[in-house]
């Protein structure tokens, strides 16, 4: 395949940086610990040698705590990275008496009490940072029509809260795009017309299926994911059988492999970005930590998932908002 012949793609890295905890315990409320803040540094350097400029969703403890900002700070003043918001609600003030599953996904919380996270949120980070942050990412995922207009009001143009194709007993993103988007505003899980809003975007992290058809093997997903399906061990069947994959392009979650194969099919979809995901507590080994791979695993999956990437296709390496600005350029929109 020649130069010529290959497709051109913008590639983001999103980073969820944040606080490191062991996932058995409870949410960490106070005393909170961001060591592996400092490992960034070195990732930083890792994702320079290869023309990566990632994009860092900053919670509260990380931009609350001094060393933790002069070290993203440093990043930032360089030009090498976007720094964003991400909203961990247990951890954030105010903090709030309730800390279980349920009250730490923002999408199910009070939308005053979120509005004021939110602020508190943004305003420190201003401070810390010097400038407006433009981009945001719930903890955990999700986002509802509340929280995006709470987002558009306090000047976020770019969101990355949807998780493709998946879902729980306490939210889900089921028939949310796997593309990026105008979101509709009743529904942010719908996409909208570019004409009717232009005021905030959203880009999910890629994912999808070992098979073109991304709908009907979400389908066939959720039919072998039924209670007596599942009990039969038929997801775990067909994964081993490279029959039907969920893959994440996470390299916390899949294996390179797996990640080259998501990449092909997203290529054959025509997908004008691939967005890799993973999170700062992971450049650290964790004694406890509930991801197949250890750091030096996981950062050689990304090295070689980028590299089969651009392998086959010509990839222009930018941040969320960089990507937003040249996505909705070609679409004639300012």
């Amino acid at each position: 395949m020649t130069m010529l012949n290959k497709p051109s793609v913008l590639f983001v890295l999103s980073v969820d940086t944040e606080e490191e905890w062991d996932w058995d315990t409870e949410f960490p409320q106070y005393n909170v610990q961001v060591e592996n803040i400092q490992a960034i540094q070195e990732f930083q350097q890792e994702c320079n040698s290869i023309g990566i400029r990632p994009t860092y969703f900053v919670d509260y403890p990380v931009v609350n705590n001094s060393q933790s900002v002069e070290v993203l700070k440093s990043i930032d003043q360089s030009g090498q990275c976007e720094i964003g918001a991400h909203l961990h609600p247990w951890c954030n003030p105010p903090i709030m008496p309730e800390n279980d599953e349920f009250s730490s996904h923002v999408v199910n919380l009070p939308i005053d009490l979120v509005e004021q996270k939110l602020i508190v949120l943004l305003e420190q980070l201003k401070s810390s940072f010097g400038h407006d942050i433009r981009s945001f990412r719930t903890g955990r995922w999700g986002i509802n029509s509340a929280v995006m207009g709470l987002l558009i009001k306090h000047g976020i143009k770019v969101d990355s809260s949807v998780y493709p194709f998946y879902r729980n007993d306490y939210f889900n993103c089921d028939g949310a795009p796997v593309e990026p988007y105008w979101p509709d505003l009743s529904d942010p899980l719908k996409p909208q017309l570019q004409e009717q809003q232009s005021s905030i975007f959203e880009m999910p992290v890629s994912a999808g299926f070992n098979h073109i058809q991304f709908t009907l093997c979400d389908k066939i997903h959720k039919l072998s994911s039924t209670r007596f399906l599942s009990f039969l061990r038929v997801p775990g069947i067909l994964w081993q059988l490279k029959l039907l994959r969920k893959i994440y392009l996470s390299p916390e979650l899949a294996s390179a492999s797996d990640m080259q194969t998501l990449i092909n099919v997203l290529l054959k979809r025509k997908t004008p970005i691939i967005h890799m995901n993973l999170h700062s507590s992971s450049l650290i080994n964790l004694p406890y930590s509930n991801h197949p791979f250890t750091r030096e695993q996981m950062l050689a999956n990304m090295k070689q998932t980028v590299s089969y990437l651009q392998e086959h296709a010509n990839v222009k390496f930018c941040t969320i908002s960089e990507a937003k600005k040249i996505l909705t350029q070609n679409q004639g929109i300012q």
